[in-house]
């Protein structure tokens, strides 16, 4: 199995950044207390978080350390919550040639930001504090570019990559290993009871600029080209574009990692066919 893709837990995880923090602080001397505050005063990957989101959403109206000891409680009650950022790092690093350590998207990528800063909205929705969870949806589309109703349900393992104008509405759904590029839309039809938006399987991948409108069912493996309008159910393992978008192939493809030949988000191949 590639090492890319190993099972690595969130202690691993912090061992091998708190290490990396090292490397990068004595070759950049300049950033050498960015580093220090943002990785090597911390103990865990829970206090990394907790620090970096405060200190990228406070203001005024929720001082950092407000929002600071609020993440703090959240990963001290939910642990799945850290494992999910954990498996959102490993994704990045898995998917991205340009990620070229763990520590990257923990201090660069807004993406990665975003997600978990919604990761603990959503915390906060699910325990009935929803003015809370709605001021940190607030903040976090005015801080990143990237709207998340903190009533969307999310999987692990997501990679959010650029991320400018993502957009996922209060009823949408996404599983595990997805991966989704910069203005992706996951958007409301109608204004009833019920659910309104997509419902995104495992291992699918939506190439940027995307917009998938209403309850359909986009199913595992499949991939959605850039630029398409989706209306419609898309078929496990299929590949569809256009405006609206149609089915013109196959979304399986052998690639190089383990799995990537029935999930197009891990071998983020773009291609229209699998082969």
């Amino acid at each position: 199995m590639n090492d890319r893709i190993e099972l690595r837990d969130a202690d691993w995880l912090w061992r091998q950044i708190s290490t990396e923090g090292v490397e990068l602080s004595r070759a950049e001397p300049m950033l050498a207390s960015f580093f220090h505050a943002s990785l090597l005063e911390h103990s865990s990957l829970a206090s990394a978080l907790a620090f970096l989101l405060a200190h990228k959403l406070g203001d005024r109206d929720m001082l950092p350390m407000s929002i600071r000891q609020v993440c703090a409680d959240i990963y001290r009650d939910n642990a799945a919550v850290v494992a999910a950022g954990a498996a959102d790092i490993c994704a990045h690093f898995d998917r991205d040639p340009a990620c070229v350590d763990y520590a990257t998207p923990l201090l660069h990528y807004k993406g990665f930001h975003a997600l978990q800063a919604y990761r603990v909205a959503h915390a906060l929705w699910l325990s009935e504090r929803r003015s809370l969870a709605l001021f940190l949806q607030y903040r976090i589309a005015t801080v990143f570019d990237v709207d998340i109703h903190p009533a969307a349900t999310i999987g692990s393992g997501i990679m959010i990559d650029h991320a400018t104008g993502v957009v996922i509405g209060e009823t949408a759904s996404v599983a595990d290993n997805v991966s989704m590029l910069h203005s992706v839309s996951l958007g409301g039809s109608g204004c009833g009871p019920g659910r309104r938006h997509p419902a995104v399987e495992e291992g699918v991948l939506i190439a940027a600029g995307a917009k998938l409108l209403g309850p359909i069912r986009i199913g595992t493996g499949a991939k959605i080209a850039a630029g398409s309008v989706v209306l419609a159910d898309v078929p496990a393992h299929s590949t569809v574009a256009g405006v609206p978008a149609r089915l013109v192939g196959s979304a399986v493809h052998t690639g190089a990692h383990t799995g990537s030949e029935t999930q197009p988000a891990l071998s983020m191949d773009q291609g229209l066919n699998g082969d």
